[in-house]
């Protein structure tokens, strides 16, 4: 059975975190939901978690752009997605790998976008050995 990867769920509106929490728990995933930036920053430097899902805006203090920079100093290969009802804030500068707009994407496709997002990270696979044994080495005698 394959480890689940753990997902860092942030967003500040308690009721979007649950809808959220529990479309990646019943996809297999482990869900650490965080109501706020700085939260979720803590949660992060504890380790663990193989991709970061936030809210861009956000009340006080680190919006989902701030958190998601300070990940990535931390932590340059986690994946990031943020999501945002308001698309013009996006225009700003983000580290995130994807953006998604709250409201005009299918479950379906932030599922994917993380299945992809992961699978990068982990890297491609390494090839298979069907029981082939190393040439045994000639000795010089």
């Amino acid at each position: 059975m394959k480890p689940k990867k753990t997902i860092l769920c942030v967003d500040d509106n308690e009721q979007y975190l649950s809808i959220r929490k529990v479309l990646l728990e019943t996809r297999g995933y482990r869900v650490v939901a965080c109501s706020s930036g700085a939260q979720a920053l803590e949660a992060f430097r504890g380790g663990g978690v193989d991709l970061v899902l936030s809210d861009l805006v956000m009340t006080g203090g680190l919006d989902g752009s701030q958190l998601i920079e300070q990940i990535k100093t931390i932590s340059p290969h986690t994946p990031a997605v943020l999501i945002s009802g308001r698309v013009k804030i996006y225009e700003r500068d983000s580290l995130a790998d994807v953006f998604l707009p709250k409201g005009m994407y299918e479950p379906a496709d932030l599922l994917e976008r993380i299945r992809v997002l992961l699978i990068r990270k982990r890297g491609p696979k390494r090839p298979i050995d069907h029981g082939r044994r190393p040439a045994a080495h000639a000795t010089v005698a």
